[in-house]
């Protein structure tokens, strides 16, 4: 059964599917097989798209004659030589072989490396950013090197706007099978292109500046609708930020007491609010999957036994593909079990130290054996520590009269949030104190050109976010560098809520404070929020972010090698000018002349 189909009216789909396949790459499970993909761009000049697997090479060369109608191609575009897709290079020049190569030089180097020869003269060497048009067609190339081998490129075709993502945006599973895009998608990703998260990123920079309607990867299925989802995915995992809020546990067990705990640990977890709570068996389980889920989900838990001095070799293993692959960016517990010596805990955290930055619980469990009342207790306090911001979210469970919250207020950076009435609104301020202990009364001072000082000033609501160390530039530029007149500065992200009805942050801040304006204080270019308390809630020890931490280790540091003028202190902005206006508004993040220095 031909495999052809349209994706637009010149651009057709001529890969095949492999039932054959149990083990991609030798070690990932495909219960659903693999597709191979391949694309014939018909024009005055004719051109394909990579090849196939080479024991699918005849179906591959049946499924382009179909399309081609007795016509011939004029180019094989090369964009990766990994032998799923550039395996049947040579079935494609014996059917063609007046058709000229494209690729680049690397690609061509590798061609000889695996057949011995690489076609010299048919070859079209391309460079990075290099154009080749085929008639009302034209692809631009744009080299990805480590993603995830060394002579990627990926090619952009403007006149239907589409996207030759190479392996990027692919995933497990035939085209002939229905499944989950995100699982599969992620299994496929965090498993074969992981490692190269920065490289990654690197390319989603030069895509966000292409109108791209349609990605056509090397597997998968073509996609073409709500293309925002994908590559906000693609986001996140390249950036191992967190996909979603919950807990995975993965264990190894000789006994059972360790399995045990775990599974006590997973039940505590989900009565206190965790939105979800992943078990993993690593000795039974799909390792792939459990690597997936340690990226999907916010906060692991580590347990097993200690074993010839050492860990038991599936946690052993597990630990080095989760640093293969630069696991960082998640919340760490340990459980760890031993008759006479107890040391896996030392040894899980030595072995983490190879990947990024971790936080580690303060609660972690040492069982002797068997477990015991007190070990109980001891898991108890950590899924209290684990779930502390889900229980600080929910209605239900939540402290709303925290005292201890107030204490996380300091010389910091933080998200005051409000609505107008319409949509949810915020910004980022650094004057918020304690003015008086009874009643306790908060003052929250803002600029008075911000939008969120008119929305509070009539609504007399606001709520203060109180920003932790593992805020990321993001947030900052989120509703720091915009205005809440221009953008919905929520838009795209989950909020929990307060009694008051305005949003406060998932991630990122260790306290939010709801306030009511009691009284409001005119300092010229500031308003002063005099504030009742009315909920205040702790949702995680995390340190306070102040501004010199922010300035040092979060905002990134901007080029200024050999540049003159001035740097804007707040978001890097460079104002390539010997005199500084003195009326300038950074064009990024809106603030004055005081907040830029001259670059030395």
């Amino acid at each position: 059964m031909s495999n052809v189909k349209k994706v637009t009216d010149s651009i057709f789909y001529v890969g095949v599917n492999d039932h054959q396949v149990d083990l991609f790459e030798g070690q990932y499970v495909v219960p659903n097989g693999m597709s191979y993909n391949s694309y014939v761009i018909m024009d005055d000049k004719i051109a394909v798209m990579d090849t196939v697997d080479v024991h699918f090479g005849n179906e591959w060369i049946s499924n382009i004659e179909e399309v081609l109608n007795g016509k011939k191609p004029d180019y094989l575009v090369i964009q990766h030589m990994e032998m799923d897709h550039a395996g049947s290079i040579r079935t494609f020049k014996e059917k063609y072989p007046d058709a000229q190569i494209v690729g680049n030089a690397q690609i061509f180097q590798m061609m000889r490396q695996f057949y011995g020869e690489n076609w010299e003269d048919k070859q079209v060497v391309v460079e990075n950013g290099g154009t080749l048009s085929f008639g009302k067609h034209t692809l631009t190339f744009v080299f990805a090197p480590m993603v995830h081998w060394p002579e990627v490129m990926v090619s952009y075709e403007s006149t239907e706007k589409v996207l030759f993502s190479a392996d990027g945006f692919g995933k497990f599973g035939a085209n002939d099978v229905e499944e989950d895009w995100d699982d599969e998608s992620r299994r496929y990703f965090i498993g074969i292109v992981g490692k190269y998260g920065q490289q990654v990123q690197n390319l989603l920079k030069v895509a966000a500046t292409l109108d791209i309607q349609i990605i056509c990867p090397l597997h998968g299925p073509v996609l073409t609708d709500n293309l925002g989802h994908y590559i906000s995915l693609y986001d996140k995992w390249s950036s191992y930020s967190p996909e979603e809020d919950g807990i995975v546990v993965a264990y190894t067990s000789v006994y059972g007491d360790t399995k045990e705990a775990a599974l006590l640990l997973a039940e505590k977890l989900k009565e206190k609010a965790c939105p979800k709570v992943v078990v993993h068996d690593l000795a039974r389980c799909d390792m792939a999957l459990a690597i997936a889920d340690a990226f999907k989900y916010s906060k692991l838990v580590l347990a097993t036994t200690t074993y010839n001095a050492d860990i038991y070799p599936f946690m052993k293993d597990y630990i080095h593909r989760l640093t293969e692959r630069n696991f960082c960016n998640r919340s760490v517990a340990f459980i760890e079990n031993g008759s006479w010596s107890p040391r896996a805990m030392l040894v899980m955290k030595e072995m983490l130290k190879e990947g990024g930055k971790l936080y580690y619980t303060k609660n972690n469990l040492t069982i002797w054996s068997g477990l015991t009342d007190e070990n109980k207790e001891k898991l108890e306090a950590m899924a209290n520590e684990l779930c502390q911001e889900y229980i600080a979210a929910s209605d239900k469970l939540a402290v709303k009269d925290d005292i201890s919250a107030l204490f996380k207020i300091g010389y910091g950076l933080y998200v005051v949030t409000s609505n107008d009435g319409n949509r949810d609104n915020g910004l980022i301020v650094n004057t918020v104190t304690q003015v008086s202990e009874n009643p306790t009364r908060i003052a929250v001072g803002i600029n008075k050109k911000n939008y969120s000082c008119e929305t509070i000033e009539k609504t007399k609501k606001l709520n203060v976010n109180v920003l932790s160390e593992r805020a990321v530039f993001s947030v900052f530029q989120r509703f720091g560098f915009q205005s809440g007149r221009d953008v919905d500065k929520f838009e795209g992200i989950e909020v929990n809520r307060t009694d008051n009805g305005l949003p406060f942050l998932k991630h990122y801040i260790n306290a939010v404070i709801s306030l009511e304006v009691d009284n409001m204080i005119d300092m010229v270019s500031h308003t002063l929020f005099i504030c009742e308390i009315k909920e205040m809630r702790l949702i995680s020890d995390d340190r306070t972010i102040t501004y010199n931490f922010y300035q040092e280790n979060v905002k990134p540091k901007p080029a200024t090698e050999g540049k003159k003028g001035w740097i804007c202190k707040v978001c890097g902005f460079i104002y390539e000018e010997e005199d500084l206006p003195a009326d300038y508004i950074c064009p990024i993040c809106k603030h004055g002349v005081a907040d830029f220095e001259k670059i030395q």
